[in-house]
């Protein structure tokens, strides 16, 4: 069974509430990955994700953080924050070491095979995959596919 990292822009999609064509299209693909797709993953998180959707005030915050109750979380540990600095260094990743650099340090260590993410302008990014995956292969990491719900949705969307 595929291991799959889910990021923080993916509770906060399903929860999503604002009404343009783009942001309705992702929450309804988000939730249907979540309640009907997700039972064919291993399904994991962090608590770097639980951290950052503790913070600030923003719509159905409680909803978002119990979305991720029964799910696995990966711990950080000194391992994951030196694959972080490698990637500031190596600018695989903006310089914030709290965001997206530690989400995909976690998901490269832990062997996820894919990191889920709406993150397309950091994460899922073609333009970055070559970057990220020969920073991976010098650090000896697997380089988790870094997709959006809607590429895991088995049905017809037609």
């Amino acid at each position: 069974m595929a291991r799959v990292y889910i990021e923080t822009t993916i509770p906060s999609a399903y929860w999503e509430e604002r009404t343009a064509p783009e942001m309705v299209a992702r929450r309804n693909w988000t939730r249907r990955w979540w309640d009907v797709e997700r039972s064919h993953y291993e399904v994991v998180t962090s608590v770097a994700v639980l951290d950052e959707l503790s913070r600030g005030n923003h719509p159905k915050r409680q909803e978002k953080m119990a979305m991720l109750d029964s799910v696995k979380k990966l711990g950080i540990d000194e391992s994951v924050i030196e694959i972080v600095e490698v990637y500031l260094i190596h600018k695989v990743m903006p310089s914030d070491p709290q965001g997206d650099a530690l989400h995909l340090a976690l998901a490269s260590l832990h062997k996820c095979d894919m990191l889920l993410t709406w993150n397309c302008q950091h994460l899922a990014n073609a333009n970055k995959v070559g970057h990220i995956q020969r920073v991976n292969t010098r650090m000896g990491l697997m380089v988790p596919q870094l997709i959006t719900p809607l590429e895991l949705l088995h049905e017809d969307l037609s």
